[in-house]
Formats: structure tokens, sequence, C-alpha cells
């Protein structure tokens, strides 16, 4: 497992080349979805779509799916990908914020940037505590969150968006696609 860990590390360095980080024009941002999964018996991932910036809900969608990889630190996009993929399958929004990290990853490539390079979209990742050996300046910590471009966004960008939707120090869009992951319900 550890030699393919490392190919598959070797991987996450080479991806991390392809991220593009560039200015998102906040004030024309009208939607931001949000992404999250929980466990149990199966993997529960919830999708959030709320309006910019007033953070009205404009939809849901919670899928349930097997888990398929075990959890291992540094590699959570291998766990992760394929239950928010089904989440987001065929949604419309203009940036998406995924629970997890982007560029703040001791490889540069977290699950927010695996999520934002396949789909083509811009992505933040927002995440509770921050890795070790991640180099200074990749994430800034907003009220209780870490945040990082995933992709397609550039660092200013992802950090007024999520300032933007504070509530009690975490972005409320993941809030919600939080308790929708683990209960079913807002």
């Amino acid at each position: 497992m550890d030699k393919k860990l490392g190919k598959i590390g070797e991987l996450q360095r080479k991806l991390a080349r392809r991220i593009v980080e560039r200015p998102v024009e906040v004030d024309s941002v009208r939607t931001v979805g949000a992404v999250d999964v929980s466990y149990g018996n199966t993997v529960r991932a919830a999708f959030v779509l709320c309006s910019f910036p007033d953070c009205r809900i404009l939809k849901t969608r919670v899928i349930e799916t097997e888990v398929a990889f075990p959890y291992i630190s540094t590699f959570f996009f291998l766990r992760e990908t394929r239950p928010v993929l089904l989440a987001v399958r065929g949604e419309k929004f203009d940036v998406l914020l995924v629970e997890g990290h982007g560029r703040a990853h001791p490889r540069g490539y977290g699950l927010a940037s695996h999520i934002g390079l396949l789909l083509g979209k811009p992505t933040i990742g927002v995440a509770k505590k921050p890795l070790k050996g991640v180099a200074e300046g990749q994430f800034i910590k907003v009220g209780k969150a870490y945040v990082s471009v995933g992709h397609l966004i550039d660092l200013e960008s992802a950090v007024r968006i999520v300032a933007s939707l504070l509530e009690d120090g975490y972005p409320m869009p993941l809030k919600l696609a939080d308790r929708l992951s683990k209960r079913g319900m807002l």
C-alpha cells in the first residue's frame, strides 16, 4: 500500500501544477454551492445551493453510497471524490465550497483542488484545521475556517466569498451541508 500511496502522492504533485489561481469577480457571483460528506454504515454526501451573498437556500440534495476507500491522512480525495461528484452532478453554481483542503495540502493538491479540476469550476477549500507540512501563504484563517484555493480562483477572492458567508465563524452553506449530510434535514 505504501508504494501505491507514493505513486498517488506523485500524481497529486503533478496535478497540483494544473491548478489555476486567478481572481474571481466576487460582485458577479450569484450562487455558491457547498458540499460535505458524512460517514456511518454508508456515505452521505450533501449539496446545498445558496444565493450569494444573502445565502438563501435555493436547492439541496443528499446522496447515499458505499464507502469505497479507507481514510488515509492527506489522501482524503481518494475517499471523498466519488460521493462529492455524485452530490454535485448536474448542478449549476458560480463557486463551490468543499469541506476539505485545496492548495493548503502538503502536496499542494487536496480534495477541493481535485473536485475543481474535475468539474472545471471555481472551488474553495474550507477546513476546520490546517494540515502539517503546508507552505506558509497557502491558506488564510477566516473566522474558524481555514480557506485555500481549490481551482480557478485566487486566495483573495476565496477569502472574500467565505467571509461574506460566515455565521458564528464558519460559512453558512457548509454548515447547512454538514447538517444535511449527518441528519438528512436542515
